[in-house]
């Protein structure tokens, strides 16, 4: 199993030598979110700091970019990351496409793959110097003029990971792309009997095996370094944030807690943030949250996830918190190397 980190955001500048930093912590990859800043340049900030690691979005917001801009984005970062870039992309949900971005909404696993082929049929046209078409309900391209095609790269276009918390995205991901994000608010139990079966079927479509996909799971963590209580408390008002999400309730609902989901969201709507966290049980807490000191995040990880998915994100405070530690530098090995 691959240990990556996730970030979401940091000083554009500070990013060479974290990259370094991880690198030599024994870190498989890092992902930039894209929040209040754009992960992309992260990635480009990143690029010479590390000359193993992979560097990659997790995610990047798709809609508002589309197909050809995203195509030279993917370029140019693999050519700058000599072939160790992964894009990462979402949809990210109606309201902020329509409310923060003003795009319109459409059937967000219809645009996603029209926009992960249209990318494909750029790059291709590049690669071969042949002309660019695809015609599809959402995108149309037809335009690709020498001037503004760049120039051949020794690196092929880069892996595309897209995030799904439904079954309808994450058989898209295994129909059209090489990976799948698995947002932080899943179970095993949810990934075994929603997500796997949905991905497999994709992958049955393209013609693929598992073995040719990455499955890539973001933890939530209590880390014990800081006071065990105090970081399962900010990680009980994690969870009931999510959990009040109606596209999360599918995952409750497979637990048998669904009724969860409205009364938080209620809480949502009369403001009563501070409240939420104290309807997150232990039990609640531990289906979603790995909790203690290195050995036992480790092992927490690899009871319920190894053989299940190939890649796990910790936050990279985590990596930056311990990754001196020989306690956390035997656990981190043994769990990349079991299995």
């Amino acid at each position: 199993m691959k240990l990556n980190a996730a970030a979401h955001s940091a000083p554009i500048r500070e990013l060479p030598e974290l990259a370094a930093r991880l690198e030599t912590a024994g870190c498989h990859a890092l992902f930039f979110a894209e929040l209040a800043h754009d992960p992309f340049l992260a990635v480009a900030a990143t690029a010479h700091g590390a000359s193993r690691m992979m560097l990659g979005t997790s995610i990047a917001l798709a809609f508002p970019r589309g197909p050809t801009l995203l195509a030279y984005t993917g370029h140019d970062l693999a050519q700058a990351t000599n072939g160790r870039f992964i894009l990462g992309l979402g949809s990210q949900v109606k309201s902020h496409i329509e409310r923060r971005f003003a795009l319109a909404w459409t059937d967000p696993v219809q645009r996603m793959r029209e926009l992960v082929l249209a990318m494909r049929a750029v790059w291709a046209s590049w690669a071969s110097g042949g002309a660019l078409q695809f015609d599809g309900d959402v995108y149309k391209l037809s335009l690709m003029p020498p001037a503004f095609r760049p120039e051949p790269t020794p690196y092929p276009a880069p892996p595309i990971y897209l995030a799904a918390v439904g079954p309808g995205m994450a058989r898209l991901a295994g129909a059209v792309a090489d990976g799948l994000f698995i947002h932080a608010f899943s179970t095993p139990a949810y990934v075994r009997s929603v997500i796997l079966p949905a991905v497999e079927e994709g992958l049955g479509r393209s013609g693929r095996s598992r073995s040719e996909f990455q499955l890539c799971y973001s933890a939530f963590l209590a880390d014990a370094a800081g006071g065990l209580e105090q970081a399962r408390e900010q990680a009980r008002a994690t969870v009931a944030f999510y959990a009040s999400t109606p596209d999360y309730k599918r995952v409750l609902d497979l637990h048998g807690i669904g009724e969860l989901q409205p009364k938080l969201r209620a809480m949502t709507r009369e403001g009563a943030w501070a409240r939420m966290a104290g309807e997150i049980s232990d039990e609640v807490l531990g289906l979603f949250c790995l909790a203690g000191q290195p050995d036992e995040i480790c092992n927490g990880i690899e009871q319920r996830w190894q053989g299940l998915v190939d890649q796990v994100s910790l936050p990279v405070d985590y990596w930056t918190t311990h990754a001196d530690e020989p306690a956390w530098v035997r656990a981190s090995e043994r769990l990349t190397n079991a299995g």
